[in-house]
């Protein structure tokens, strides 16, 4: 196990840098301190070479002028809430608003954003990143204080563990997650439409048009939403379930896990290349998102990067639960500890070479 640390850019008079831990089968992962992005994460396929599955860029600028949370953290409430206004213990706050009526992942100036303390502790078959940050009561409308701790591990086990804690000083929310899209095949101008997609979940959360819940939870049985049994993307893009054309053709919703013993959360795999991932974790769901917004509107390694070029497995609690009656309880209070864990485990089928 190794790590190396490179200058990467500077933002408002701060040093952005960049670590690359790299494991004893020579899977890598490259992270910054900005927003605590992974940039890449690069794995071996079935006829031993090695591709960045993630989309990422290069260069900082790209991150500040295109990235649709690349590799992010989110928080301190991933995805919507609605109007940006809740209550809590009588009291109504305001959040700031950044997709039009609503607040989307904390709002702006969110938790992509800001800049983290890291530390990095080198053990003999792990590497593990410490990162820190603050956020101060009031800030983007959120009340409280919230000390925040975060651990990313890289193993030799070829697993990327994500460890979440946080405390508060007032009563607040928090549900983060991270936003990294993976694309198997390793090259961010293709698509993930042959990819297959496993999801260990009974019900999912319908939206509607600003995907935003509607305040249902639906059982998947009968539906393009069964992913029980793995199916191919283009599958469910191609469907013409209502709620697949509402949100672009595709998925952007969040499915409740069942969390079985000795089954995976989530799997996604790529045939040519062999490349897999086994999503576990301790949330209550993964919000499955097939970036169908992307538009070839910028490049990675001079490609154009199109829609559906990515997937993300965003683990959190249910998406605007603290507006929604039955959804689960996201409030952080003084004298408890939020914590929760992801781990990706990467493999390779090397049948059919």
């Amino acid at each position: 196990m190794k790590v190396k640390k490179q200058y990467f850019g500077d933002l408002a008079g701060e040093t952005v840098w960049q670590w690359t831990m790299i494991n004893d089968h020579g899977m890598k992962m490259s992270v910054l301190n900005y927003g605590a992005i992974v940039t890449s994460v690069e794995t071996i396929d079935k006829f031993g070479e090695f591709a960045n599955i993630s989309l990422g860029f290069t260069k900082l600028e790209d991150y500040l002028a295109y990235s649709p949370y690349f590799g992010a953290v989110v928080g301190p409430v991933a995805g919507r809430i609605t109007k940006g206004q809740f209550n809590l213990d009588g009291n109504r706050f305001q959040l700031s608003r950044n997709d039009g009526a609503n607040s989307l992942h904390g709002g702006k100036g969110n938790f992509s954003k800001r800049m983290w303390d890291v530390t990095v502790e080198e053990q003999p078959d792990q590497i593990v990143m410490t990162f820190y940050y603050q956020w101060a009561d009031g800030e983007n409308g959120y009340p409280g204080k919230i000390d925040t701790k975060m651990m990313y591990t890289l193993n030799n086990k070829n697993e990327w563990i994500i460890n979440y804690e946080a405390e508060t000083e007032k009563p607040t929310i928090y549900n983060p997650s991270n936003h990294i899209y993976f694309n198997l095949t390793g090259d961010a101008g293709s698509t993930v439409l042959g990819h297959q997609l496993m999801v260990n979940s009974e019900r999912f959360i319908p939206v509607d048009d600003g995907t935003l819940p509607i305040g249902e939870i639906r059982p998947v049985k009968d539906s393009i939403f069964d992913l029980q049994a793995a199916r191919e993307i283009a599958e469910i893009t191609s469907s013409d379930d209502e709620q697949i054309k509402i949100v672009g053709a595709g998925l952007d919703h969040a499915f409740i896990l069942k969390h079985e013993n000795e089954h995976p959360d989530a799997v996604l795999f790529e045939t040519t290349s062999g490349r897999c991932i086994e999503m576990e974790t301790t949330s209550e769901s993964v919000v499955i998102y097939t970036a169908n917004s992307l538009s070839s509107k910028f490049e990675i390694d001079k490609k154009p990067v199109p829609k559906y070029a990515g997937i993300t497995m965003e683990t959190q609690g249910l998406v605007d639960a603290i507006n929604q009656p039955g959804f689960g309880d996201i409030v952080l209070r003084p004298g408890e500890t939020f914590k929760a864990n992801t781990t990706f485990r990467f493999t390779v089928d090397r049948r059919n070479i």
